[in-house]
């Protein structure tokens, strides 16, 4: 973990980030907000709205679909996120991003680094499959992929990932034991999370093993 990059650096980095996919929708077509996003059931359009729930959700609401979900991590965050996409304008979606600037606000059970991992790698699910550039912030990311490791659910890289090392290239950050698979951290992490993409970035003894793994 990266002493030097505490909790104020994790959310200027958020809030960069948060303003940056707020721009990307400004100069996207409406068409193609309709994207499949890397995220399996949600468009471009639902990454964008999901980016906002955390923060700007009541936490009645929150606790409505947890109960309506059975408690299940996530039916519950796929459903709220729906749910909120479908009741924001294309328009509000953007500026509830503007909007996050300077909130603070987490999540009940979360802490700072998981709205960071949160917005790493929703940045790249929606970029991604547009074939548009996503921003790249190396220590964040690096901070993120340990975070993923360390507190394992609900990606828990661990046991996914079992029996590969997996090195970044462009940071210092490890992770695992096993046959190396190395890249971009970015790429690592959304490998850590289970996205099915940045393969091509992903080199080493381990990396056929890696994308076997990723693509279950």
């Amino acid at each position: 973990m990266d002493r030097h990059f505490d909790r104020e650096a994790s959310w200027r980095v958020i809030d960069a980030l948060r303003l940056q996919v707020a721009d990307l929708f400004d100069d996207l077509p409406r068409e193609q907000w309709a994207t499949r996003s890397l995220c399996d059931a949600w468009t471009v359009r639902d990454v964008g709205a999901h980016l906002s729930l955390a923060a700007l959700t009541p936490l009645r609401e929150v606790l409505g679909f947890a109960v309506r979900s059975g408690f299940r991590f996530d039916p519950m965050i796929r459903e709220a996120t729906l749910a909120r996409a479908r009741s924001r304008t294309d328009a509000e979606v953007v500026s509830d991003l503007r909007s996050l600037v300077g909130n603070r606000r987490l999540a009940p059970g979360t802490l700072w680094r998981d709205p960071l991992l949160d917005v790493l790698v929703h940045a790249q699910d929606i970029a991604r499959p547009l074939g548009l550039p996503a921003p790249e912030e190396p220590r964040a990311a690096a901070v993120a992929a340990e975070w993923a490791w360390a507190r394992a659910f609900p990606f828990f890289p661990g046991r996914r990932l079992k029996g590969l090392r997996l090195v970044a290239t462009d940071v210092d950050w490890s992770r695992g034991s096993g046959e190396e698979v190395h890249g971009p951290v970015t790429s690592l992490l959304l490998l850590s999370v289970g996205r099915r993409t940045a393969f091509d970035e992903l080199g080493g003894p381990g990396a056929d093993r890696a994308r076997a793994a990723a693509a279950r």
